[in-house]
């Protein structure tokens, strides 16, 4: 017979070779058969038996080696061995002739058996094995846990997996892979998040009469919960703003609804703004790192540039909210910069922020350019300023550009 450490070493093969890629039903099936195939004389195992749940019971998926007689094609959840099953994860039923036994009970064959149970309500697994004589109960015992225990783990992986991969499909299918073509003006959008999903977004809404809606916005947190925290919010924006076209009103009336979800705990910082072919800008801030507008003139001693901060706070902790609006104009040669924090607070190798300075000299250096020459320095010199590091945070920016008078 196989010691334990043999035996280990037999199953972190097995467990080396699983394919966590394959759907969760075709893993089971197959890890299944491959131990049956590699551990059958070690723990005298004579067939194995993969039963799905399904709503009120476990069906068979597929049966493997010698059962030597039919069995069930489906198990009552209720019936006393599942029940053993699922509170212990693993059971052997050595005594076939006790009551309540899965033998007496007429769904397996004569002789010894055991089980495990893996995964979680309503996906779980009920694996059977039919034992030949000369099984020993430790061994079985070792081997059995510690499949239940690598399994269990394997199949969390691939849910995680599927999580941050259903969160990227939202993600993209909610950022838009072009900016428009918007008549006199330079549109330039780029967003990098810093994990597999990030809470970064942007957005253009094309409102018809020669205006443009533009949205930018930073959900807490990142993953599967962030990607459809933005989700909620660009597609209330876009509803919203298509039909009452009172952009603080909207915000009001979205804030209500992210707050009464089960993600109230989160919250999300928007600008969002109405561009017209004219110039004339109308948006609501809120919570957002302000965007800047950088003026045409640099004549010493005047402002060159202004903050578009009015508007209220971050959407979602409170249930009530008001939101004012906020004017500005873009003249030919202006540049309006929507970005969020993940520029500002990337990280030298002392610390040090990149910061609200070094993003307004790349901007000045850069004015006479496109609007994507200068979104494009603007990530190079936060990538350098880091030392070329993966990013910390989400980082997002959007560059406006007036460039012609209509």
């Amino acid at each position: 017979m196989a010691t334990a450490k043999l035996l280990y070493r037999r199953l972190d093969a097995l467990f080396g070779s699983l394919k966590t890629k394959r759907p969760q039903s075709k893993l089971i099936e197959g890890f299944v058969e491959d131990a049956l195939a590699n551990l059958k004389d070690d723990l005298r195992l004579r067939a194995g038996l993969v039963y799905a749940e399904r709503r009120d019971n476990f069906a068979l998926v597929k049966s493997l080696g010698e059962p030597g007689t039919p069995v069930a094609e489906t198990l009552d959840a209720a019936l006393a061995p599942l029940a053993e099953l699922a509170k212990h994860r693993v059971y052997i039923f050595s005594s076939p002739e006790a009551a309540g036994s899965p033998q007496q009970l007429g769904f397996l064959p004569k002789g010894a058996a055991a089980g495990l149970i893996v995964g979680q309500r309503p996906l779980r697994y009920a694996i059977l094995f039919l034992l030949a004589d000369g099984w020993q109960l430790e061994e079985l015992d070792f081997a059995l846990n510690t499949i239940r225990a690598s399994l269990d783990a394997r199949l969390v992986d691939a849910r995680v997996r599927g999580s941050f991969r259903e969160a990227t499909e939202i993600q993209q299918s909610l950022l838009v892979e072009e900016p428009p073509a918007f008549s006199g003006f330079e549109l330039a959008a780029r967003s990098l998040p810093a994990e597999e999903v990030g809470g970064d977004f942007y957005d253009f809404h094309d409102l018809g009469e020669g205006t443009l809606g533009i949205a930018i916005g930073d959900a807490s947190g990142h993953g599967l919960p962030a990607a459809l925290l933005v989700r909620d919010v660009v597609t209330g924006l876009r509803m919203g703003i298509e039909k009452e076209l009172k952009v603080a009103h909207v915000f009001e009336k979205l804030n209500r609804v992210i707050h009464r979800s089960r993600l109230s705990s989160r919250f999300v910082s928007v600008f969002y703004a109405e561009l017209e072919r004219d110039g004339n800008l109308v948006y609501v801030n809120a919570g957002h790192q302000p965007p800047i507008l950088f003026f045409r003139e640099r004549t010493p001693g005047k402002v060159c540039d202004i903050e578009l901060s009015n508007g209220g706070t971050v959407i979602g902790p409170l249930p009530e909210a008001s939101f004012r609006r906020g004017f500005a104009r873009l003249h030919p040669g202006e540049v309006l910069l929507l970005l969020t924090d993940g520029i500002l607070e990337r990280r030298d190798k002392n610390g040090e922020f990149f910061g609200d300075d070094r993003v307004r000299a790349v901007v000045r250096e850069q004015q006479a350019q496109s609007a994507e020459t200068i979104l494009t320095k603007l990530f190079d010199a936060a990538l350098a300023w880091g030392d070329g590091r993966s990013w910390e945070d989400d980082a997002t920016i959007v560059v406006v550009k007036r460039t012609a008078a209509n």
